[in-house]
């Protein structure tokens, strides 16, 4: 599933061509909104997760599309493929996406938001411990949200009017993500005051979501995908 998932995306180039432009466009927009450097460094983090939530919802119903326009989840149902295995594949296969699209947000992050010299604002910088940090923090906030991703886009799949349906299931449901995120990248780019080891704490949050998303959505799925 991660495989054939990976495969339409180097094909399609969604993520690179469509995605990664609209989150840009979003970074650029939340600048001219809050046009103020001290500002801009200081919530940097946060916008950064903003905007990667909200190109969830492109890439988990794009996923999905792809499922339901030709009846793909069926014909894997009657091939017998098990629901956990097209979970934890069509998750596997988010993952990777939003991490190629998460390191890119946090690199033109540090070039937008970064106040100039003699500014008030804070300044974005990672060193070897942030970096350590903030890797651990995109891995498993990343994972938290393709969990809650797909089981929501599985849910909202062949609901009439699933493009403002799965925006309404899956935003609320991640708020912990983006405040726990939120404050462990802070720690790692050194913003906001948050302290290294508030930032690993932090981390245990992110950890404890994927993980019972993961095993709930693994259990789950099945479910899903007999109600569609």
């Amino acid at each position: 599933m991660a495989a054939k998932d990976l495969r339409i995306e180097l094909r399609s180039r969604v993520v690179l061509n469509q995605v990664v432009p609209f989150a840009a466009v979003v970074l650029v927009l939340f600048g001219f909104a809050l046009d103020a450097d001290d500002v801009l460094s200081r919530v940097a983090p946060g916008l950064i997760w903003l905007a990667t939530m909200f190109s969830l919802l492109i890439v988990v119903q794009r996923s999905f599309a792809v499922e339901t326009a030709d009846g793909a989840l069926d014909a894997l149902q009657v091939a017998g493929v098990r629901p956990a295995g097209i979970f934890l594949g069509k998750t596997a296969a988010l993952v990777v996406q939003l991490l190629v699209l998460q390191v890119l947000l946090v690199a033109m992050a540090i070039v937008l938001y970064q106040p100039p010299n003699g500014s008030s604002g804070e300044r974005l910088h990672l060193d070897l411990a942030g970096l350590g940090l903030l890797s651990v923090t995109l891995l498993a906030a990343t994972c938290g949200l393709a969990f809650v991703g797909t089981i929501y886009g599985g849910l909202a799949a062949g609901a009439t009017g699933r493009e403002t349906l799965l925006p309404l299931l899956l935003l609320p449901v991640v708020a912990p993500v983006l405040i726990g995120a939120t404050r462990a990248t802070e720690a790692a780019l050194h913003v906001g005051g948050t302290s290294m080891r508030e930032g690993w704490a932090w981390i245990a949050l992110l950890v404890t979501f994927a993980a019972l998303f993961g095993i709930g959505g693994s259990l789950a799925f099945g479910a899903l995908m007999d109600d569609q």
